[in-house]
């Protein structure tokens, strides 16, 4: 499963209401355990204590040896506690001798929540520790993911616990929203461009844009991208991310050490679990059609290209922008023909859900590709987001939804 899919998964299992966090974390932790993709045989969750300075353990589940209920592990004898402020994720070899006699010799743990003070230090509010086949490294980044998503759902029920998004906020976030999106019809050269977003809400966290280097334009920047939070927040990073590429695209930087540039300054600057995925695509004037992108951990872009029938994507060339500010981004390319076309789309399209929990999918959103080869750019974009519309209409979760079509005309 991918970075981004595994974010939503996560975020989906948050998305009912519950009264407590830890009922909202024990629904998560069971549903992680239930979901083959994740591959968990089982889980622990654990809460600190700081009136004892230690670990709790507040739930178990799946295909393990059950521990005594309310066991607890001092935060003084137990070094994973500091590592995982350090690490966020780990996989260590247990040394707790009542856990190896319960034959826990191996195990794999994320700190999720707030970080609560210990001492003149500080330690995770609570801790998902799993039981998986293949305890090892590879886990590591899907840990990370799991983390980042359980701990911005905690973070966004006490938001909307303290005051649902005030009026005068909402008015704001849509001014920021506004102000980011272009109009959506564009003609460069040799291709039509047309875009369309649809918050979830008033405000969302996609965004769009046309970027030209300068005056001359003859090189056209198209971005479309994804801000992890919502409302406000995301309105408002939107905004930060679009600055700073307009900005970058102006002083012709190149592409590879803009993504990079824009990844560290995501980093520094917002919570870690506020993060970017973004898709990057470059055209120029030049007849022979080059498309040159970066993806960073986007939903791959399709391509439908006319002569050979059939769809190529632009898979991911780098990570999700902020949570890891050493990520390094490659540069790919295609090649659109006349008549090609290239679609570039959030996840709020090919993961809509219908009133059975059906999604869209990306092979519907191929199969329309296809059946729309022959229309316009905007005919092509109008339709796409009017028939995940008519798709999910009724269904309880949804998400922002943007597309944006070039199409090769000449």
């Amino acid at each position: 499963m991918n970075q981004r899919r595994l974010y939503h998964t996560i975020e989906s299992f948050a998305s009912i209401q519950f009264k407590t966090e830890k009922e909202l974390l024990k629904h998560v932790l069971n549903e992680i355990v239930k979901t083959e993709d994740i591959r968990v045989k089982g889980g622990r969750l654990w809460q600190y204590e700081p009136s004892t300075e230690s670990y709790r353990l507040i739930h178990q589940i799946g295909q393990i040896d059950r521990l005594n209920p309310g066991y607890r592990i001092q935060v003084a004898r137990y070094p994973m506690f500091q590592r995982l402020i350090e690490q966020r994720s780990i996989v260590a070899n247990e040394t707790d001798h009542y856990l190896r006699k319960k034959g826990i010799v191996k195990y794999s743990a994320t700190g999720i929540g707030d970080r609560l003070p210990y001492k003149d230090k500080s330690v995770y509010q609570y801790i998902l520790a799993f039981n998986s086949g293949s305890v090892d490294q590879d886990l590591l980044p899907n840990l990370n993911v799991i983390s980042l998503a359980v701990t911005s759902a905690l973070r966004n029920k006490k938001i909307e616990q303290k005051a649902r998004l005030l009026e005068q906020d909402i008015d704001k976030a849509r001014e920021i929203q506004q102000s980011i999106l272009p109009e959506p019809f564009l003609h460069f050269y040799f291709y039509d461009v047309y875009g369309i977003s649809v918050p979830d809400r008033i405000v969302g966290g996609d965004f769009f844009d046309y970027i030209f280097a300068d005056e001359t334009k003859d090189r056209l920047t198209i971005v479309v991208g994804d801000a992890a939070s919502k409302g406000f927040r995301a309105a408002a990073q939107a905004l930060y991310v679009v600055g700073a590429l307009r900005m970058g695209v102006a002083h012709h930087t190149k592409t590879a050490t803009l993504m990079s540039g824009i990844n560290r300054i995501v980093n520094r600057s917002f919570l870690e679990e506020q993060f970017v995925s973004m898709f990057y695509a470059e055209l120029t004037d030049g007849v022979k059609g080059l498309l040159l992108y970066a993806n960073a951990g986007h939903n791959s872009p399709m391509v439908y290209h006319a002569q050979e029938k059939n769809i190529e994507l632009l898979e991911p060339t780098g990570l999700i922008l902020g949570p890891f500010p050493r990520g390094n981004y490659r540069v790919e390319s295609t090649m659109l023909k006349k008549n090609d076309i290239a679609v570039i789309y959030t996840d709020g399209i090919t993961e809509a859900l219908n009133t059975n929990g059906i999604s869209y999918g990306e092979k519907d959103l191929a199969d329309n590709i296809k059946k729309l080869a022959g229309k316009g750019a905007q005919e092509i974009c109008e339709s796409l987001v009017n028939d995940v519309e008519k798709f999910s209409k009724g269904a309880e979760y949804s998400d922002d939804r943007t597309v944006v079509v070039i199409k090769r005309i000449s």
